[in-house]
């Protein structure tokens, strides 16, 4: 069945695109096709109509929390509009959302988008889906932690992941021995969060940071990577505004997208 979301604050393409996921490809008539929950999709958008095709009606609750319908981005954007500059990133992007994505898939993924390029991020999460994960009708479903159990650096050579690959067999280890516990992670505060995902090797700040804002929807991670510290070093040298308060994650999806679509950063 095919099934339709009534949503203006909704922008698929704005979203898939925004550098919070790698599992979603483009095709030339703006469809958009993924794999996440081991679940196969394609989107397709006119206007504020979103449809969700060919899927099966027992799956509707999963791609609903996975597309966050039940968060209210409009009081998001009417909150931060207190600030002029988030005010002008919020009405250039106003249906950016932020997707649930599943706290192991978010981690690896995070893992190998350090020091890396978008189109490089996804050959690897495509190749390890390949090599480990289970196959479904059109593709790969992401290996889980149990798949990849007891997998070494050694075993990952086709993925050409390079040094992060001895970092995603650390994450495998923590999380599969329940030092990195998700349930855990998911009852802490930010900070103590932070600091649970930190024990892996290579997963620093920024890392920990998008995987609490993209997988737990701990709305106050604010990551930053070099373009968001250009966009605080050029509008908020003094730190973000008052209203940004507990969502300064959102926040920062719609600055991201401002700096890079709009041309929000000096030359």
């Amino acid at each position: 069945m095919n099934y339709t979301i009534q949503n203006p604050n909704f922008d698929i393409r704005r979203t898939f695109l925004c550098g919070q996921c790698f599992r979603w490809s483009e095709d030339e008539n703006g469809a958009f096709s993924g794999i996440a929950g081991g679940r196969e999709l394609t989107v397709t958008q006119s206007g504020g109509e979103i449809t969700l095709h060919d899927i099966d009606r027992q799956d509707i609750p999963f791609w609903e929390n996975y597309f966050d319908m039940g968060t209210d981005y409009a009081a998001y954007i009417t909150t931060l509009s207190a600030d002029e500059t988030l005010k002008k990133a919020c009405a250039s992007a106003p249906g950016i959302r932020i997707l649930r994505q599943e706290p192991f898939e978010t981690l690896v993924s995070f893992i190998i988008s350090q020091n890396n390029n978008i189109p490089r991020i996804s050959g690897i999460i495509g190749r390890l889906c390949e090599n480990f994960g289970e196959k479904t009708a059109n593709g790969w479903a992401f290996p889980t932690v149990k798949q990849l159990s007891g997998i070494t650096p050694e075993d990952l050579a086709p993925l050409r992941a390079g040094f992060r690959a001895r970092y995603i067999c650390d994450a495998v280890r923590r999380v599969d021995s329940g030092e990195v516990d998700f349930a855990e992670i998911d009852a802490l505060p930010l900070a103590e969060a932070r600091e649970k995902l930190k024990l892996i090797t290579g997963v620093g700040d920024k890392v920990a940071d998008c995987v609490l804002l993209f997988a737990f929807h701990k709305t106050d991670a604010f990551p930053k990577d070099v373009w968001v510290k250009r966009l605080m070093a050029e509008f908020y040298p003094g730190g973000l505004p008052e209203c940004t308060l507990g969502i300064e994650g959102i926040a920062q999806q719609y600055l991201f997208d401002y700096v890079r679509n709009s041309g929000g950063l000096a030359k």
